[in-house]
């Protein structure tokens, strides 16, 4: 399939979004790059998720809730598209500029590129903690792959050439993106952080939501890497530095004492979560994986410094 750097899908997997997925489809439209195709893989929507997608111009593919997991959803999308490049976008995260797209394919005029992901911020719905996790997970500086390999499909691009030769694992219960990252890099494909190509991603989970993501993610985790290892005293280093990192951090920010009690609850369930999945022992059923993907029903910076940043902003009707 031939590279048309001016054209690109749009690969959107969602469950009960109505709240987010209109703005991200309007922030599509909005962008430089017209030639689109855009590409829904819902499983099982309950709310008027659905509705709001029909009035752009998308094509809806459906799942069933009980044989979900994010490689699948991926892959049953990826079969569906006509471009060469494929870009993933969360449903509930929104582009900043409107050359989003344009600066997530362009590193592919490069042969050698195989996956670029862009990078990611919160709003004012995000807990401070996880606004510090996307600030070290994607920097304003760039980063090599050689050293950190890393990406993130909340926004992501890939060669659909390559997914037909290497699709995503199915059976894991998170981090089917770091596990194709790891894949590819072995073939000898580059990994890019396009720093400048940035989204906002909105997660409203509560703290047991976010226990039970970063369990999956450990699970996951500690199966693409069977080496891995997080014990109990890693488990108190970890909530206790990074607790002291968000509250010197929060001082600064002037964002102290309405991140007080977040912080420490954030921290809490991100590390304790990733201490019960590393050590989750024997067989993952069928039920534990719907309460990872489904849990109680739902699954759910400042410009760059460039000229023209104004110009590129991309304005919506409501926040």
């Amino acid at each position: 399939m031939q590279l048309n750097k001016n054209s690109c899908s749009v690969l959107i997997r969602c469950f009960n979004e109505e709240k987010f997925i209109g703005k991200l489809l309007t922030g599509i439209m909005k962008q430089t790059i017209k030639d689109l195709e855009i590409i829904i893989v819902d499983s099982g929507s309950t709310d008027a998720t659905l509705s709001v997608a029909s009035q752009f111009p998308v094509k809806i593919l459906s799942i069933q809730s009980e044989g979900f997991s994010f490689g699948r959803a991926l892959n049953i999308g990826c079969r569906a598209v006509s471009n060469e490049i494929i870009v993933f976008a969360s449903a509930h995260v929104y582009p900043i500029y409107n050359d989003w797209l344009e600066l997530m394919i362009n590193p592919f005029q490069k042969n050698e590129v195989g996956l670029v992901y862009g990078k990611q911020r919160g709003n004012n719905l995000t807990k401070y903690s996880e606004l510090q996790v996307f600030k070290k997970w994607f920097p304003n500086s760039n980063q090599s792959s050689e050293n950190n390999l890393f990406c993130n499909n909340a926004n992501a691009a890939i060669r659909k050439s390559i997914w037909d030769k290497i699709n995503y694992d199915e059976e894991l219960t998170g981090l089917e993106d770091l596990d194709w990252a790891k894949k590819i890099s072995k073939k000898g494909y580059k990994i890019i952080y396009a720093k400048d190509a940035g989204i906002i991603h909105v997660h409203e989970e509560t703290y047991s939501q976010i226990r039970n993501r970063y369990k999956r993610e450990a699970i996951a985790f500690k199966f693409i890497y069977p080496s891995e290892s997080f014990s109990f005293i890693s488990f108190i280093w970890m909530f206790f530095s990074n607790t002291i990192s968000d509250y010197y951090h929060s001082i600064h920010d002037e964002k102290f004492f309405h991140a007080f009690a977040s912080i420490p609850l954030f921290r809490f369930n991100q590390f304790w979560g990733t201490y019960s999945g590393y050590h989750q022992a024997g067989e993952i059923s069928k039920k534990l994986k719907n309460h990872f993907y489904f849990p109680h029903g739902f699954f759910r910076q400042k410009g760059r410094g460039t000229l023209n940043d104004d110009d590129r902003l991309i304005k919506y009707d409501h926040n």
